[in-house]
């Protein structure tokens, strides 16, 4: 079940990047969207990380291959572009995911559940 979601939340982040993007601002860069690419690979990574516990740097190195298969597919669609600044903020949410599951991990070892390595 759970790798289940975490495959829906990886098809659901693929389709609404790849939409036609008419409606976006054309800005250089805009901290609203990065805040977006973010918080959804941090979704991503928690997800992935909660599917795939015994496989941290698997999880963590795919989302980050992820996101740059998203920004080619966004290159070639005609309608939308790659920005390797939107990987950046794939990769600092990924990075944010991780250090959440790490920190929940923690904190449920402190309450006495088994750890997660």
């Amino acid at each position: 079940m759970r790798s289940a979601l975490f495959a829906a939340a990886c098809l659901a982040v693929a389709v609404l990047s790849l939409l036609p993007g008419t409606a976006l601002p054309p800005v250089a860069f805009n901290v609203w969207d990065k805040a977006q690419h973010a918080g959804a690979f941090a979704a991503l990574a928690v997800l992935g990380l909660w599917a795939f516990p015994r496989w941290p740097v698997a999880v963590v190195g795919a989302l980050l291959v992820y996101g740059v298969f998203i920004e080619l597919a966004q290159d070639a669609t005609g309608w939308r572009y790659g920005d390797w600044h939107d990987w950046l903020a794939d990769a600092v949410g990924v990075t944010l995911g991780f250090m959440a599951w790490r920190c929940g991990a923690w904190f449920s070892c402190s309450a006495g559940a088994p750890a997660v390595r």
